[in-house]
């Protein structure tokens, strides 16, 4: 019985290419959640407001925002594991710099801000490209859903393990440490990509204009409401539910009177219910329905942001951050298993692109909203409010998302 379960959650390691990419990015998630912790910490510590962590979100993403359309082209024209190459190694230059800035201790808040906006224009690349890659690693596409969610559960034990370390290190040595491990983590990934075999890429036959290609995506989209209102729900998620996480810092630093220690305990428990939600996504059946799954994380993250906003000792709130954790996460990750079943197989960078864009172009705006409303009302009111929202916003689509089958999406392409 057991042996089946883990067969089952596993099935995905199977596929080699797969199963290599799995190892490099498990080690440098690790360090990119280090390195977000840290600059986050860096940066409320400077200045001690929430409204400037609100802009240092949108200083890394919103880049991202207004270049991912354009990344989305270029992962439908170009092999993507080339791509990635060449954005994961700009990463790791990105975590040099910052790792020399810290360490040198000749910093300024505008430098931080620059080097993440520097890492939003790699990202806008790095994201259209490496989500619609997965389905090139798994020769079978019956493990598709499968190796998905495991790179979900992947993304989440770093968010657990990355953030609690994080914490350990800013405590003890600092963040420059910190950045540093972030850009050795590199070398993990950049040596399993360097590993993987790919047949030959066989280059679009007829190459359109990138505008051509822009309006082809958003036609694509309207003729396909099963995708199109899922990323109106992400939409409405990031710039409303998401950026509850500018505010993490003030309640380990304000509410909770603790450290830098303290902001990772609360990060990593966040991650913890992130990763439990991700194994339970890879360990569900083959015909789940995913849109209820959808629904009912949305749900599960109200009810954790409620809870945890109306708690004022940290120990007692450490569980609800596991709640929160567990719906945080499993929305975008349902959300991008949907979309890469549903999507036409010449449609998936762009409509990634369309999905990074709502992410990383609303997410931004988003905590730059939360960020000022927090320092105007505080943070545990603000939070409670998004928790109401989250649970409105479950009502409303419950009503909107149109249940269609996989199939029906390949039907959708464009004349």
């Amino acid at each position: 019985m057991a042996t089946s379960l883990t067969n089952n959650t596993f099935r995905a390691f199977r596929n080699r290419n797969y199963a290599l990419f799995f190892t490099g990015q498990s080690v440098s998630q690790i360090g990119t959640w280090m390195q977000r912790t840290a600059v986050i910490w860096v940066i409320y510590s400077l200045t001690h407001s929430a409204s400037m962590i609100g802009f240092s979100v949108f200083a890394q993403q919103f880049p991202s925002f207004l270049l991912s359309l354009f990344g989305g082209v270029v992962a439908d024209r170009y092999p993507r594991y080339k791509i990635l190459l060449i954005t994961q190694t700009a990463s790791m230059i990105q975590a040099i710099l910052l790792a020399v800035l810290i360490l040198t201790n000749h910093y300024v808040i505008w430098e931080i801000l620059t080097l993440s906006a520097l890492l939003g224009v790699v990202n806008a690349f790095d994201v259209p490209a490496r989500q619609p890659m997965v389905h090139e690693m798994v020769d079978d596409k019956a493990d598709l859903a499968n190796a998905i969610s495991l790179n979900s559960a992947m993304v989440n034990l770093a968010r657990l393990v990355g953030p609690a370390l994080s914490g350990l290190v800013l405590q003890d040595f600092g963040a420059g440490v910190c950045f540093s491990i972030n850009a050795l983590s590199f070398i993990a990934v950049i040596g399993s990509l360097i590993l993987m075999k790919f047949p030959e890429f066989k280059p679009p036959v007829n190459k359109k204009k990138v505008a051509a290609e822009l309006t082809e995506g958003l036609r694509y989209l309207k003729q396909t409401p099963a995708i199109s209102m899922l990323i109106y729900l992400l939409i409405c998620l990031s710039v409303l539910i998401f950026p509850y996480d500018t505010m993490v810092p003030v309640f380990a630093k304000v509410i909770f009177k603790g450290n830098a220690a303290t902001y990772g305990y609360i990060t990593g428990g966040i991650g913890l219910g992130a990763l439990v939600g991700s194994f339970l996504l890879a360990s569900a059946k083959k015909d789940i329905d995913l849109r209820k799954i959808l629904l009912i994380s949305i749900t599960v993250l109200g009810a954790g942001l409620i809870l945890f906003s109306r708690t004022s000792n940290f120990v007692f709130a450490l569980p609800f951050a596991v709640v929160l954790g567990l719906g945080s996460l499993t929305p975008m990750s349902t959300t991008i298993t949907i979309i890469q079943i549903e999507a036409a197989t010449n449609m998936r960078g762009r409509v990634m692109s369309f999905i990074a864009m709502a992410f990383f172009g609303m997410l931004p705006l988003g905590s730059l909203l939360v960020g000022n409303i927090s320092q105007k009302i505080g943070a545990p009111l603000t939070m409670l409010c998004q928790g109401i929202l989250a649970l409105v916003i479950v009502a409303i689509f419950s009503k909107l998302l149109p249940k269609i089958k996989p199939a029906e999406s390949e039907k959708a392409i464009l004349q």
